[in-house]
């Protein structure tokens, strides 16, 4: 039988007005962290864009002038930031600035998708051509493969007596495992149209077909790059195709021999000695810096509000 004397009706009152009570603070709770969440990423936002026309002085005697910098490091490809997506609005902005007195691109990869190196590489070209700046490329601990595709955009390129250089070749790599399935008693089951859908399955036997077809393909991306190579360093190489064009690298200092560079040198040096400044405006540092930061505060926001949620219901249970 249901108690309802007025000493239990009173406390289930008091419980309901408690439990609503501690349902709107912790809903207030909530937008209040919302809101303070959202005034910090405008804040910070706001912070990053005024600081991205902020020079930095390598030699402090504040000299007039300065370069537009893009620094392009990792892998090239989809999804990465040394990408097409990525690269090409920082080009844009850093070839439309007009006070600036040319464009370095300062590199440190080992290469990539040649899709992905071919459009920014098509890109600087037109870049150049419309807004008629020069541009240096520095190499930094790498410039190899893709990135020295990028690289042969530009009017001159340096790098280190260290840096690996060079690498003008394709690779395609997989696995094999055509014995596998048979060892662990597995069976497999492929459906496809068209007879060379399953080309280069890693558990059906190579045969001669479909390495004369890998070859034929890589061998033709091949021969787009050593053309890009030719006609970006014309006049310049001082080796034969046989040296240059079989996928070898070489330190910095050899790739200098060779004619695949055009000087020694670090950023510093081609400030001061390619346009006679010592102030750079760096194009990437702080939009990457900016893309990371509101990803990082988002993410812990959705989680300050989602676990807020998580306390009400919880409450109210």
């Amino acid at each position: 039988m249901e108690d309802k004397s007025p000493q239990n009706v009173e406390l289930a009152n008091s419980l309901v007005r408690q439990l609503i009570k501690e349902n709107r603070s912790a809903k207030r709770w909530k937008n209040i962290r919302f809101f303070l969440g959202l005034a910090f990423v405008a804040f910070l936002t706001l912070f990053f864009i005024s600081s991205n026309h902020t020079l930095v002085d390598v030699n402090g005697d504040n000299t007039k002038g300065y370069a537009a910098v893009i620094k392009l490091d990792g892998m090239i490809g989809p999804g990465q930031g040394f990408s097409a997506e990525e690269v090409l609005p920082l080009l844009k902005d850093a070839f439309t600035d007009e006070s600036a007195q040319g464009v370095i691109l300062d590199i440190n990869s080992g290469g990539g998708t040649p899709v992905q190196a071919s459009i920014i590489h098509d890109a600087i070209i037109k870049l150049k051509n419309q807004y008629h700046k020069k541009v240096i490329v520095v190499g930094e601990d790498m410039l190899a493969s893709g990135a020295y595709y990028v690289a042969v955009a530009a009017d001159k390129i340096y790098v280190n007596p260290n840096t690996i250089t060079g690498s003008i070749g394709v690779i395609m790599k997989g696995f094999g495992f055509p014995d596998v399935i048979k060892k662990i008693g597995v069976e497999r089951r492929v459906y496809a149209s068209g007879e060379y859908k399953d080309r280069l399955d890693s558990f059906l036997p190579q045969n001669k077909e479909d390495i004369d077809k890998i070859r034929q393909v890589i061998g033709e991306v091949h021969n787009n790059f050593n053309q890009v190579v030719l006609q970006g360093r014309a006049g310049k190489l001082h080796a034969d195709a046989k040296t240059l064009f079989t996928g070898d690298f070489w330190s910095g200092q050899t790739a200098l021999t060779l004619g695949l560079v055009d000087g020694l040198g670090n950023l510093l040096d081609v400030l001061q000695n390619e346009f006679h400044v010592s102030r750079y405006k760096d194009y990437s540092q702080n939009q990457a810096m900016l893309k990371n930061l509101i990803s990082q505060l988002g993410a812990s926001l959705d989680l300050a509000l989602g676990q807020g949620e998580m306390k009400v219901l919880t409450q109210m249970e």
